[in-house]
């Protein structure tokens, strides 16, 4: 594969007990199945951003935090992601809403899949994530993988796995696929290679 399309796992939480390492080395053994793209982790406790206060939005010009670059940078790299979300009070994680002000052209034109957790699956942060994608011009995708509150306990306290949760794996192929198809698609375009 000479220029496969690059797929950022991006782990919304940066507390020192989350729960994203657990589906994000669950999803990206699924994902490392294909050969279409190449996927990897993009950890935000490796972008330790400051609250934003950038002089302009960086949608006008780019931050001049070093972090914020190194975030941009990252971001540029890849063709789309997967944004692995908790639920904090009904939305996103602060450190991802502050992640996402940081940047912008490096989003646009991308696609996007999610994989929720909490007590309804991570869903209503899931939803909020695809308005403040959409505003970044990134493509959500439809597909997401739910982890509801059943299976967030089993594994979380019971000793459960994902494989015990044959479902959850349904949806991530099922995911995959539908944002695999997208990076494709919108890469092309934003290389000028569309179909006109």
């Amino acid at each position: 594969m000479p220029d496969p399309l690059r797929i950022g796992l991006i782990l919304s939480t940066t507390r020192a007990a989350r729960f994203a390492d657990r589906p994000a080395e669950w999803l990206l053994e699924i994902a490392r199945k294909r050969s279409d793209a190449v996927f990897e982790v993009v950890d935000l406790r490796d972008y330790p951003l400051p609250f934003f206060d950038e002089p302009r939005s960086p949608m006008i010009i780019p931050p001049v935090n070093e972090v914020a670059k190194r975030w941009a940078a990252k971001l540029s790299e890849l063709d789309g992601f997967v944004f692995i979300t908790a639920e904090y009070n009904h939305g996103i994680p602060a450190v991802l809403k502050n992640a996402l002000d940081y940047a912008y052209a490096e989003f646009n034109r991308k696609p996007a899949a999610f994989v929720g957790y909490g007590n309804a699956g991570g869903a209503r942060a899931v939803e909020q994530l695809r308005l403040v994608l959409t505003e970044l011009q990134v493509a959500p995708s439809k597909y997401a993988v739910q982890v509801t509150r059943a299976e967030f306990i089993g594994i979380l306290r019971q000793g459960k796995k994902f494989a015990d949760y044959p479902y959850l794996e349904e949806s991530a192929v099922a995911m995959l696929e539908d944002l695999v198809w997208w990076a494709k698609t919108l890469r092309a375009g934003r290389r000028g290679n569309a179909a006109t």
